[in-house]
């Protein structure tokens, strides 16, 4: 039987961030990408689809990374979903990460396209 495919989140407010991500992770990983742009639709996605891990970016308007982690927490459905902060903002990201919060890593923007996929398995152990 075959293993079904790794299902990961990405929530951005970026469109072309999300294009490019979902297309160097389907391409370089065989996973399934799913997109939302922003907060509140990325909270509505993780609870219907509910993913293997999300991409979660830190700076974005209406409602930022840090108020859509505690969210996703908050909620019965989406707790256990690791995440992984996606940000132009690593030391910022590093320090809520070291504060105590269950946030499983962190991905550094820029990105390179063939590499992602490996960061992503090495911060989840995959």
């Amino acid at each position: 039987m075959p293993r079904r495919k790794k299902k990961l989140l990405s929530i951005d407010n970026d469109e072309s961030t999300l294009t490019i991500v979902q297309i160097a992770l389907e391409v370089t990983a065989n996973w399934e990408v799913l997109s939302a742009q922003g907060g509140h639709e990325g909270l509505d996605l993780a609870m219907t689809e509910q993913p293997d891990t999300i991409l979660l970016d830190l700076l974005m308007p209406e409602m930022d990374g840090l108020h859509t982690f505690k969210a996703l927490r908050a909620n019965p459905l989406t707790a256990d979903i690791p995440v992984i902060l996606f940000t132009c903002r690593p030391d910022l990201a590093e320090q809520l990460r070291q504060s105590g919060n269950d946030i499983q890593g962190v991905i550094a923007k820029p990105f390179d396209v063939l590499t992602l996929a490996k960061q992503v398995a090495e911060v989840l152990t995959w």
